[in-house]
């Protein structure tokens, strides 16, 4: 019996390289902060149907 593959590793939209994050064709994420090892870096992204979108973030000022 062969298994068709269920899902997929969620890539960086920057580097392409494989998070730790495995998806299913039904995952949906809203807001969700994506962290690439490979890149070290962080991105708020929407999935559904395995389409990333970017979501614009604010540039956050520490007060003085």
């Amino acid at each position: 019996m062969i298994m068709e593959k269920q899902g997929q590793w969620l890539l960086c939209p920057h580097c392409h390289g494989k998070t730790r994050i495995w998806i299913r064709k039904d995952t949906v994420l809203h807001n969700f902060l994506l962290f690439c090892p490979k890149c070290k870096r962080e991105e708020l992204i929407d999935l559904k149907h395995f389409q990333i979108t970017l979501l614009k973030q604010s540039d956050a000022k520490t007060q003085n």
